[in-house]
């Protein structure tokens, strides 16, 4: 009986094999899989016989698909496994006294003591197979081991303004967005001491009747005694920094909207005219993004509405738009105070139609509401105040993320998207062609473009600047600060320009980029690439990965399928792998920067995606079980919808081997990225509660300290972390409750005591856990 069972598997075995093996050399893949599925079917049929021939023959396969893994793959356990571990586990079997009793009884021979005989060459091969896997286990072939300057290169840096020390004032801290704290007393000796100070829970929990993306991205600011934050819903909440009690919350009332693409709310904006030095109502405000499209102005004190601004403390963004922008249109990041201006972008529902809202940028005056200028990026030249009853351009690139201000240089540095559709080119004018995909710098007297920097030409990929530009200082050659700005793209690229002019400090060159669009597109023949970039190798068949041989086996057959020649292959009708993909490799947590050592810290992650362009006859209607099922971008108005995701196996996970995520640390002075090494651990990935360090995506922020220490939550396992920030060590670690995609933030109160700040409300698109804390940690007493 049991070599009948064993001779079913083997031939199980064999034939999904040697099936999906013949379908993978006929795409043009590898031959292994076949000749396996071959080798397993032998086996079966020796196994049916009865033959012992079976075991020095299987120990011989053994051997051989050891030997074609690691000239594959190397000493790369996460790589090895799926390859080697169902063959070693058959071997394991075909060791064991129940089935080698099946092959004695046949031939009639035992030992001296009536036990099986035992087969050395298989019990070799597979102390072979051992040996190569712990020695896999101990290796690290994925990381960069290195190490940052710990000594500072100027002592004194521009940090951005004049916050206090121990406050946090804007996203990033200062107008400079270098999310850069010049604390010290949590340093890289005592961090793993922290422990939680104390807990706030908002009360804005996710909803039943809520859409996919409901995330809990917020940075909360510290001025005075006293946190600001906002929440998925656009409440505005004040908490004491100390003890997180709560002292004012703001609820605007938004409705529920099935047609808003994301329930989010990054930040609150403050601000408080330096030269007041009186005290009454609103003379400090906390500005809030909501989301159906309204910016309000609350008194920092009490949470209730300053009715000088705007109409009766609210300026409606829907205004001069060309379309109704209920539930497509509103701003998820805080806006920027600069220059006695509140400065604020929108987020525009990704491929749902042609007649999107504008990308305009509006300066408006930040004691009145009244606006001052708007930048179109579709009418780049009117500037000045729109007319009552004209209408912004339709579906101009928008700006959805953080802008970075330099009140000295007069300049706001304005992250742009791309026009809507993002897989389809066609119909473009001169303007979309200049300014998707860019990063924009303008006066912030006028709204008058100052530079443009593009980071793609004529973007297929959705490969929006979706991140803050950091601003520091950055010594030259001869020692001499530059004024410089740091923006971090999806594709990988970290752009390093003098901050005066757009012009690059570190080098961009044009590289040639594939062909082959659509007969209705075309491509760019060139794309830039950065001196200092992220970017990953070009995938190939080896480099897809799975659980099992079955599964990988499949995510090579698709790999093959898809249409890619390497970054920015241009989406098709047969499906084109996008990698990096559309999640970025950076994305809206861009990085963190050390002015005083000129370095920065960040979290590239590494996620392929597929698109696949779907002719609108064949788009089933809106609403339908078929269009539910393939989950389109319907891009209504278009010639094309798009079908898009990662590009996951059989059984949900990405279809390239880990790493997925790393922490990162680069010279800025130089270029040169000194480590990458593995963060996050799949914990909260798989049903088992299984803490492998892989090495996971994530998306968020990370933070730095004076002291030399980098903060990072965000993966998709629930933890906030300290690292090392020149080395990338992990140094303490703690548990969060829920998923912590946002960007920390630290701060000291009254008694001198430093804490670090994060909040866990999870987020949707990636499937982490819900949420709604707040959650301070400190140094013991």
């Amino acid at each position: 009986m049991v070599n009948l069972l064993t001779s079913g598997l083997l031939t199980l075995i064999g034939l999904a094999l040697a099936i999906g093996g013949v379908w993978l050399i006929a795409v043009g893949g590898s031959w292994y899989y076949a000749l396996a599925g071959i080798a397993f079917l032998v086996m079966g049929f020796l196994s049916f016989k009865r033959k012992p021939v079976v075991l020095p023959l299987y120990a011989a396969f053994l051997v051989a698909s050891l030997a074609w893994a690691m000239w594959e793959v190397g000493f790369d356990w996460w790589q090895l496994a799926p390859r080697g571990g169902l063959t070693v586990l058959i071997g394991l079997w075909l060791l064991t006294p129940w089935f080698r009793k099946t092959l004695d009884h046949a031939q009639g021979q035992h030992d001296a003591h009536g036990a099986p005989r035992r087969s050395f060459v298989l019990e070799g091969s597979i102390v072979l197979a051992v040996i190569v896997a712990v020695y896999s286990m101990m290796n690290t072939p994925n990381e960069t081991d290195g190490a940052l300057r710990t000594d500072a290169v100027v002592e004194q840096p521009n940090l951005g303004g004049t916050v206090p020390e121990g406050e946090w004032h804007q996203y990033g801290r200062t107008p400079y967005g270098q999310r850069y704290s010049p604390l010290d007393q949590i340093t890289p000796e005592n961090v793993a001491n922290l422990e939680q100070a104390w807990v706030y829970q908002t009360g804005d929990v996710k909803r039943e009747d809520d859409v996919p993306e409901t995330t809990y991205q917020v940075t909360p600011l510290k001025v005075g005694d006293t946190l600001y934050l906002c929440t998925p819903h656009s409440w505005a909440i004040a908490i004491d920094a100390k003890t997180g009690q709560e002292k004012w919350k703001f609820d605007p009332g938004i409705p529920q909207n099935p047609d808003r693409q994301h329930q989010t709310c990054r930040g609150v904006t403050y601000y408080k005219d330096p030269a007041t030095t009186s005290s009454g109502p609103c003379t400090a405000r906390v500005y809030l993004p909501t989301s159906d499209a309204r910016l309000i102005a609350l008194d920092a004190d009490t949470g209730e509405i300053c009715p000088s601004f705007g109409d009766e403390g609210t300026v409606h963004l829907e205004k001069n738009m060309p379309y109704n922008p209920a539930g497509y249109y509103y701003s998820t990041s805080p806006p920027v105070a600069a220059d006695g201006k509140i400065i604020i972008g929108g987020a525009v529902n990704d491929n749902y139609s042609v007649k999107s809202q504008s990308g305009v940028i509006r300066a408006f005056d930040i004691d009145t509401g009244e606006l001052i200028w708007n930048w179109d990026s579709g009418n780049p030249e009117q500037t000045e105040p729109i007319a009552e009853g004209q209408t912004y351009t339709t579906n101009s690139p928008n700006s959805w993320s953080v802008s970075s201000a330099d009140e000295d240089l007069g300049m706001i540095y304005v992250p742009l998207g791309n026009k809507v559709p993002d897989q389809l080119g066609m119909n473009r004018d001169e303007n979309v062609e200049k300014y998707a995909s860019s990063i924009v710098a303008l006066s912030l007297e006028t709204g008058q473009v100052q530079w443009v920097r593009q980071t793609v030409h004529h973007d297929l990929w959705d490969m929006d600047v979706p991140a803050q530009p950091a601003l520091l200082d950055i010594n030259d050659a001869d020692g001499n600060p530059v004024p410089a700005l740091v923006g971090p793209t999806k594709q990988g690229d970290i752009y390093v320009l003098d901050r005066r002019t757009g012009e690059p400090i570190i080098p961009v060159k044009e590289v040639p980029a594939p062909g082959g669009a659509i007969p209705e597109d075309y491509t760019a023949p060139t794309q830039p690439v950065s001196g200092l970039t992220f970017m990953p190798e070009p995938l190939t068949g080896r480099d897809m990965w799975g659980l099992t041989l079955f599964d990988q086996m499949a995510c090579r057959i698709a790999f093959h399928q898809l249409k890619y020649d390497g970054r920015y292959t241009p989406p098709s009708l047969q499906g084109t792998l996008v990698y990096p993909g559309n999640f970025g490799t950076f994305n809206w947590g861009s990085v963190a920067v050390d002015p005083e050592r000129q370095t920065m810290f960040g979290m590239p992650t590494y996620l392929a995606f597929t698109s696949r362009l779907v002719p609108r006859e064949d788009v089933p209607p809106s609403g339908s079980e078929k269009a539910s099922e393939m989950g389109l971008n319907r891009n209504e108005g278009a010639p094309y919808a798009v079908e898009m995701g990662p590009f996951l196996s059989p059984v949900g996970i990405p279809c390239q081997a880990p790493p997925w995520g790393y922490v990162a640390g680069a010279d800025l002075q130089t270029g040169e990225i000194a480590y990458k090494r593995k963060n996050g651990t799949v914990e909260d990935m798989t049903p088992l509660p299984l803490p492998f360090e892989v090495g996971v995506p994530g998306i968020g922020g990370p933070i730095l300290t004076k002291s030399g220490l980098a903060f990072l939550g965000a993966a998709v396992d629930n933890y906030f972390r300290a690292y090392d920030a020149a080395t990338g060590k992990q140094l303490w670690e703690a548990r969060l409750p829920a998923g912590g995609q946002s960007t920390p933030m630290t701060y000291t109160t009254d008694d001198g005591a430093q804490y670090v700040l994060i909040v866990a409300g999870g987020h949707g698109s990636i499937g982490t856990k819900p949420g709604d804390y707040v959650i301070a940690y400190k140094l013991p007493e």
